[in-house]
């Protein structure tokens, strides 16, 4: 299974959603994910990945991992990914 694959499946087990209904265009707002959601996938993607996502829930702007849209997630989770090896 591919980073991006893991990932779409970490984001619609979060939000309750088939893979199939999940795209690299949506936010986390149009999956229904809030907050406590967006924490809750962080672990599950530094639990898939065995990596350490630099995330902080009281700034997530300033985290420097960006969650704008699936693309972006699977493109930062990417490059975690090769920094570990």
């Amino acid at each position: 299974m591919s980073v991006q694959d893991k990932v779409i499946a970490i984001l619609a087990e979060q939000a309750l959603l088939d893979v199939s209904d999940v795209t690299l265009d949506d936010t986390l707002e149009t999956l229904g994910i809030d907050s406590m959601g967006l924490v809750e996938t962080i672990f599950g993607i530094e639990e898939a990945f065995d990596i350490t996502v630099p995330f902080n829930a009281n700034a997530p702007a300033e985290s420097g991992f960006d969650v704008t849209s699936v693309r972006a997630i699977v493109a930062a989770v990417q490059d975690l990914v090769k920094e570990r090896v």
